[in-house]
Order: C-alpha cells, then sequence, then structure tokens
C-alpha cells in the first residue's frame, strides 16, 4: 500500500451507543463498529475499534480481564478507572487521555490544522486498514518496536513491524518486530496484531509532535499501559508471558562457522579449543556443514560427510560439547519425501491450492553462500504438521543433540495460505512465534537458538541478531539491536562475535568479544573462521583471558537472568531504561547495565577511545578502583586489553572459579564495591573489595589457573 495516513478517512461517528457499561468493561456501538474497553491489570486498559482479523496465535500467554472500579458514561463518553490509572474515552470526539496517579501520561492527537479542527485526527480509516494517533510532548523519546539497529530512540522515526530477512543490521528492516513500544513519560502501547503495522514515531512527513499507528487489518486492538519503564515491560510481561529458564551450559561458549565441511573439520576444532585451554560448551554446524542443500530440511543427515552420525554425535559429547545443529521450516522440492508431504497437505497452500513452492532471491546468496532450492513451506497452524516436526527433532535428540539453531522463518508471502484459512498477511508475523515453539517443546532443556521473533517469542529462548557486517560499524548496530529487543521485552540476547560477513581484524575481533562477554548468550560465527588462533598470539591471549571472565562471571549473570526475567526485564539494559528520568543517558545508545550493578561501555571505534556517561550514583572503575560521583562524563583510551567496566557503589558481586565449562563454573566467593558493600552472613568467601585494590587485573589475567583468592576484606 502506498502509507500515507492522512489520506485515510477520519472516523468521527455520527451515532454512539453504549451497550454495556460496568465493572468488567464497556461495549459500545458507534456507526455500528464495536467497540470495547477492558481492564487487564491494575495499569492496563485494552480497546478494540473494529473488527480485527487474524489469530492471536498464543501472542497473549493467559491475560485475566481486571474489574474497573468506577465506571461512568455520558453520552458517548466513558471514565474508566483502575488501580491509579483513569481512561476518558470520547467516542463522538473522538479522543482518549490516559491519566495515571493523578497525571496526564497520554492523549490522543493535537496536532491541529489552521482552518480549525485537528491535521491529525485521534482515528481514521480506510480499505482494510485503521490509524491511531496519540500526541507526544516536546522533545519525549520512545523505545521499543523490537530488534532495530538504528538509534534506540524511536522519535523521528518510521518503523515498520514486517518480519524480514534483514541481511545484515544496516537500515530498519529485521528480524525481530514487536509492535510495543513505551516512553518515559509514563506510557506504554501493545498493538496486538499480526498484520502489518507502521509507527510513524514523531516522523516529520506524518508528525513530528505525533505517534501514528496504521495497522492494515480491519480494526484496532491496543493495549494501553501506564507506570514507570519497569512497570510497563512487567505490564507486557503480563500480558504475553515470561521467559523460560534457560540450562546453565546455554550461558557458556558457543563456537560456530559458516560452515565446518567435513565432520572431521569440526572435531579438530573442538579439540583445538580444549588443547589452548579456551571455554567452550557448543559446537554449532551451521546448515551446509551436517545437510545436503539440495534436498534440505527434513532433518536428514548428509550421509556422504556423516555415515554414523551417532558416533559423532558421541565423539562431541565426549569432548564436553552440547552439539547445536542448524535448520530451517522449509523442505526443498527435490526431497524425497516432498511429494508424501505435500500429498498429506503439510505445506502453506497457493490461491489455487497447490502446495505454495517459496523461491529463494539468488541475488543475496552471490559467491559466498550456496543458492537455496525451491521449497514448499511446512503449514505449522496444523497440530499434525508440528507434531511431525516435533517427531523429526527426537530422533535428533535421541542421539545426543542438544539444541537447533532454528534459522529464517521470515518466508511466508501474503499470498500463501493456511489449513486454518489465515493467508500470510496475518501469519507471516506470526510463524516465527509457531516455529520457535514447536521445536523449543521438542527440545529436552527447552531451548532454540532463534533468528526471527515477533511479539510473545521471548518466552522461548533464545534469539540471536542475524547476519552482521564485519566492521565497526556492524559492531555497534549489534549492541543497539540486542539494546532495542531489551528494551521491547526480551531479557536473551546473542550476536555473531567478529561479524558474520567480512573478515575482522584482530582488534575489532577483540572489541566485539569484550562486549559480548556481558550479553546473555555468547557465539562465535561467520563466514570465515572466528576460532582466536587465527588472529595471532597477542589475540588469542585477550581473547582466552577474556573468555575466562565470562566464566568467572557467570553466577552474576545467572543470578541476574532468574530476578530479571520474572520482572519482565532484559539482563542486558539501556540506560533509559534504568535512568528514564536522565535526559543525558537517552544519548550513549551503547552504554549498558548488566543485571543491576554493572555498568559497561564497549569500545566501537578502532584506537581505544571511549566515551562513557556514569549515571547518578557512586560508580567505581572496575580496573583501577577509582570512585567517580554521577553524573559524570569521562573519556578514556583503553589498551586493548580493557574495555570500560563500572560498579555501583555498594555491589555485591558473586564470582565464580575459571572453567573451561559453564557447568563446571563453582562460586569462588563474592567481590565487595566500595565501603558500603556488606560482606555475606553465609561464610561465602570475600575475594576482596575494588576500592582496596582488587580489580577486573586479577580476575582477567590470573583468574586461568583456579580460583583467585585475594585478600579479604
Amino acid at each position: 500500500m502506498a502509507l500515507d495516513p492522512l489520506a485515510l478517512r477520519r472516523w468521527r461517528p455520527n451515532e454512539v451507543r453504549v451497550l454495556e457499561a460496568g465493572p468488567q468493561g464497556v461495549l459500545a456501538l458507534a456507526d455500528g463498529i464495536p467497540v470495547a474497553l477492558a481492564a487487564y491489570g491494575p495499569q492496563t486498559v485494552r480497546l478494540r475499534i473494529g473488527s480485527p482479523q487474524g489469530r492471536d496465535y498464543g501472542i497473549l500467554a493467559s491475560p485475566r480481564p481486571f474489574a474497573f472500579s468506577s465506571v461512568a458514561v455520558q453520552g458517548g463518553g466513558v471514565r474508566a478507572r483502575v488501580g491509579n490509572l483513569q481512561v476518558d474515552l470520547d467516542l463522538e470526539a473522538p479522543r482518549l487521555s490516559l491519566v495515571w496517579e493523578g497525571r496526564e501520561v497520554l492523549r490522543s492527537s493535537t496536532d491541529g490544522h489552521i482552518s480549525g479542527g485537528l491535521r491529525v485526527p485521534f482515528l481514521a480509516r480506510g480499505e482494510g486498514v485503521w490509524s491511531v494517533a496519540f500526541a507526544l510532548n516536546v522533545g519525549e523519546p520512545v523505545y521499543g518496536l523490537g530488534e532495530k539497529f538504528g538509534p534506540l530512540n524511536r522519535r523521528g522515526q518510521l518503523v515498520t513491524c514486517w518480519n524480514e530477512d534483514a541481511l545484515g543490521v544496516n537500515a530498519e528492516r529485521s528480524y525481530k518486530n514487536v509492535p510495543f513500544l513505551w516512553s518515559p513519560g509514563g506510557w506504554g502501547l501493545f498493538a496486538h496484531t499480526t498484520a502489518r503495522s507502521h509507527h510513524g514515531v514523531g516522523y516529520p512527513q506524518w508528525s513530528h509532535r505525533s505517534y501514528i499507528l496504521v495497522v492494515e487489518d480491519e480494526g484496532l486492538d491496543l493495549f494501553l499501559m501506564a507506570g514507570s519503564p519497569g512497570e510497563i515491560l512487567q505490564a507486557y510481561a503480563d500480558l504475553t508471558g515470561r521467559a523460560a529458564p534457560v540450562p546453565r551450559w546455554s550461558l557458556g561458549v558457543w563456537w560456530s562457522r559458516c560452515y565446518y565441511r567435513t565432520a572431521e573439520e569440526s572435531l579438530e576444532v573442538a579439540r583445538e579449543l580444549r588443547k589452548r585451554r579456551i571455554p567452550g560448551d557448543v559446537l554449532v554446524l551451521d546448515g551446509r556443514a551436517w545437510l545436503e542443500v539440495e534436498t534440505r530440511c527434513t532433518l536428514e543427515w548428509d550421509r556422504t560427510r556423516y555415515p554414523d552420525p551417532a558416533a559423532f554425535v558421541a565423539e562431541v559429547r565426549s569432548l564436553g560439547y552440547r552439539l547445536c545443529l542448524w535448520e530451517y521450516p522449509y523442505v526443498s522440492i527435490y526431497s524425497s519425501l516432498f511429494p508424501e508431504l505435500a500429498r498429506k497437505g503439510f505445506f502453506l497452500r497457493d490461491a489455487q491450492g497447490h502446495p505454495y513452492v517459496y523461491r529463494w532471491d539468488p541475488e543475496p546468496f552471490g559467491e559466498l553462500l550456496t543458492p537455496l532450492p525451491p521449497s514448499g513451506i511446512l503449514d505449522l497452524t496444523q497440530e499434525e504438521v508440528v507434531r511431525w516436526w516435533q517427531e523429526r527433532h527426537r530422533t535428533l535428540f535421541a542421539l545426543g543433540v542438544e539444541v537447533m539453531k532454528t534459522d529464517f522463518g521470515e518466508q511466508v508471502p501474503e499470498d500463501a495460505f493456511a489449513a486454518n484459512g489465515d493467508s500470510g498477511k496475518h501469519l507471516h508475523n506470526a510463524y516465527p512465534l509457531l516455529y520457535n515453539r514447536a521445536v523449543w517443546e521438542a527440545t529436552p532443556e527447552r531451548l532454540v537458538f532463534a533468528r526471527s521473533a515477533y511479539a510473545g517469542s521471548h518466552r522461548y529462548p533464545v534469539v540471536w541478531g542475524g547476519d552482521p557486517q564485519a566492521d565497526w560499524d556492524g559492531l555497534a548496530a549489534s549492541l543497539r539491536g540486542g539494546l532495542s529487543w531489551g528494551l521491547s521485552g526480551g531479557p536473551y540476547y546473542a550476536h555473531d562475535i567478529g561479524g558474520f560477513y567480512g573478515k575482522p581484524d584482530g582488534e575489532l575481533y577483540v572489541r566485539w568479544v569484550q562486549a559480548a562477554t556481558f550479553f546473555s548468550h555468547m557465539r562465535f560465527h561467520g563466514t570465515s573462521p572466528r576460532e582466536p588462533w587465527f588472529f595471532g598470539e597477542g589475540v588469542e591471549r585477550v581473547v582466552r583471558a577474556w573468555l575466562g571472565l565470562r566464566m568467572r562471571l557467570i553466577p552474576y549473570l545467572e543470578a541476574s537472568l532468574h530476578r530479571e526475567r520474572h520482572r519482565g526485564l532484559p539482563l542486558v539494559k539501556a540506560l533509559p531504561l534504568v535512568f528514564p528520568d536522565d535526559p543525558w543517558a537517552r544519548a550513549f545508545d551503547e552504554v549498558f547495565i548488566v543485571g543491576e550493578d554493572l555498568l559497561v561501555a564497549p569500545v566501537v571505534r578502532p584506537g581505544g577511545e571511549v566515551e562513557i556517561y556514569l549515571p547518578v550514583g557512586r560508580w567505581y572503575d572496575l580496573w583501577t578502583g577509582d570512585a567517580y560521583e554521577g553524573p559524570y562524563l569521562l573519556r578514556q583510551t583503553c589498551p586493548l586489553e580493557r574495555i570500560p567496566v563500572f560498579a555501583r557503589e555498594g555491589a555485591v558481586l558473586p564470582i565464580g572459579c575459571f572453567a573451561s565449562r559453564a557447568e563446571e563454573v563453582a562460586l569462588d566467593g563474592v567481590l565487595l564495591v566500595g565501603e558500603g558493600a556488606l560482606g555475606p552472613h553465609d561464610g561465602t568467601h570475600v575475594l576482596g573489595n575494588v576500592d582496596r585494590g582488587f580489580t577486573l587485573d586479577l580476575l582477567l589475567f590470573l583468574g586461568e589457573e583456579g580460583s583467585t583468592r585475594g585478600p579479604s576484606s
């Protein structure tokens, strides 16, 4: 469609009839169009207008309507209260106001026309499309909308929530879209739809003073929330569910390459990592590594390279690794199973009822990657297809495979049809949720490593950030993508260390490792080798030390993840989530908080120079022990062995022993930060205090020999 919300017809009903009004909500007809208002928690209301098509597909986990404490109706206007939230909805005007704790946090569009009235109406509609517009305050930032690689503040951006194979991290299109956004001003909005949605957030070509949402559907289904950013993310999790826990071994280091060409090549890498005492928990075989490309993907080993899969898996496990295998939910027309699956109706269909054959654009593959075969798309709306797909996986898990890399999932064309009657218009965005849920449910330890995602996908961890370019911009964009995913309710994230395509130099490679050390999951991957010995002895030494630090941080990361996922919060947080009232914090898109107590400022430019913003509070440099009183801005030039890492005054950081595998990490003791830090009362060993000389150097370069027992403080 030619996207112009100002060309839509302003919706101002001539007749409004309130049919029901009470604690359970309000139901009205406006020119015959149904309108419903209900509470879904002490800080959430749901507004439905029209008749949205499509299905929920399990996006909403277990939402339960809440009772309004009071509802008053006057003409076509409604005032409803729940907890500290008040919503005023006037269907005759129409307009809306959201009041939280006595303060208006959101109101409908105020963008007026010189002739009188509104230039941008609150509600408008066209054929198969609705729009809704809200006013933005001067300078008001807005965050969310899934994994996006540009500036975290969406103000001024036009964002389309439509999952795509982004072929990189260099533009607005992305693999993980979530039509959920929020403002530190105290409001959040979740558009409950699987249709394509467009979000003009102070987008100047539409209105620099308005947030305009355009949904390509026959109605609107909006959840409006109020509170602090943390409370809004928790309210979103109340609607869409909380992320599942992950096994400890998944917090270790994943090794991958695009791709290991033979079984012996992958085993050689696995042995070399152990020989060089470089940590590693998971070995990943990418798509071309274990499958025959022309006939994939029914999860059958390429027997020309793997004549005895069971023996290969046993060898990997004997080296102390978990095995991860690549997949996608498409079956080549050259597969021997394709005719049978087509006959059973296991694929999405075209308008004539024939299996929809997806033909890949050959342009992105070039000489680098193998072109993909024309393929049928598994219809995962059918329970029988899901059961069949899960059984194929269970055969692999019975061999000892631990987890699947669930790649792709973005390829559902709008003119494809599912057995339930939905077209790609509504199935496209939901498909990654169905795909990853099916595999996650079949996996013994409940884990996937997924590229595509939508609202609700965060319940089925974990995701990684697609295919970044191997340069400094690719590193910075990958960090923003992960932080953006966290601002949209996703607690877990990983990215391709070193970048996916291109060859990083040693400096970039090290800086990527250092930044990735603090994310929930950590994977090396790319189209050229990403093992550290390919970058020289000096780089290998630094990377080995940082991976050792990763192992030692696992108790802190694990405890933080347990706490934050229950709150609906990410492990790694952009500064505006933690310091929403600090305008300076909004300017530092690559600086982040890990858990509650660590602040990390990755180096994202060559030469080691970095600008660090420390928000309010007392912060200790974990390299020097120096204390800074925030807010404070400083610049450092970091040697290759370091990036800036700070800890809050009073933090008590659990530190593990060095180990080659995450499962082997035992608690070594706690690191105290500042005079306000109180040691534990349970007998846990105190390694030392940062302000008394126990710094990261001890953990980083001395910790490889085992525990680091410094003088207690």
